[in-house]
């Protein structure tokens, strides 16, 4: 991969994308399964907050699913950390819901989700990433990559909130990078959704072996935004819907593993 051919350029599109996404039926609803009132937890990807999502969130809302932010200002945080909270967080929805939750991550936000299914998999009905570097973190713009080790510099002088150089290949980490590398549990819906003109990541990274893909024109950014991809996460959670309602609940499940022991 050679993150010097990424045309990071691209991204000045995603204000055409917001108008485009604005006229299309999509964003009503038009031409989209309706949902089962499932939760689905949505994470922000690198450096952006559950804000960037605000859209997509009122759209999943209008489709019958329930939308569920995860609580990420700035998705900057040691990886080990943030997934922790992102794992509390999935229990409580499941647990309040009591059945499976599906997860949308962008970006970063999608390598997340990934760990999450391998780690919970009882928790979770399916995933769905969104230009998401599932094989190689760092495919990136060297741009991008600058900021990325601007992040882990001030979190190596020891600022709170901030991952660090041995998030990369210290012990901190050291599991939830084990995890996502582990096989993917194969009950669970797995769509990783790129572009061949992202911006910020090498399409190919999103090209994870135990995925389903689904390719849009989008910019990376813009994946929040784009009706394209609005389209393809539509018919990946009516596609999951079915499998939600065949599964036992998580009490259930729960009940059946303590009896079991």
């Amino acid at each position: 991969m050679n993150p010097l051919r990424i045309p990071i350029w691209r991204e000045a599109r995603i204000g055409l994308e917001r108008v485009a996404l604005g006229r299309d039926p999509v964003l009503r609803g038009h031409y989209t399964p309706r949902g089962d009132g499932r939760p689905v937890l949505l994470i922000p990807g690198f450096m952006a907050g559950d804000l960037s999502l605000s859209v997509m969130a009122g759209w999943l809302g209008r489709l019958n699913y329930e939308p569920c932010r995860a609580g990420i200002r700035a998705n900057v945080d040691c990886t080990a950390r943030a997934v922790e909270r992102l794992e509390a967080q999935l229990e409580a929805l499941a647990e309040r819901h009591d059945r499976t939750v599906t997860i949308i991550g962008h970006s970063r936000g999608g390598a997340m989700a990934r760990v999450l299914a391998v780690r919970r998999p009882e928790l979770v009905q399916s995933i769905v990433c969104l230009g998401s570097p599932l094989i190689d973190q760092l495919a990136v713009h060297p741009l991008v990559r600058a900021h990325v080790e601007a992040v882990a510099a001030l979190g190596s002088l020891g600022l709170g909130g901030f991952f660090s150089r041995d998030c990369a290949l210290g012990d901190c980490c050291a599991e939830v990078r084990e995890q996502a590398r582990a096989p993917f549990p194969p009950a669970i819906g797995f769509v990783s959704i790129y572009s061949r003109s992202d911006g910020v990541v090498d399409w190919r990274a999103c090209l994870d072996p135990a995925a389903e893909h689904v390719e849009v024109s989008s910019s990376h950014c813009g994946m929040a935004v784009n009706a394209a991809v609005y389209a393809a996460i539509g018919r990946a959670l009516a596609r999951g819907a079915p499998v939600t309602a065949r599964r036992s609940s998580v009490r259930a499940v729960r009940a059946a593993a303590a009896l079991a022991a």
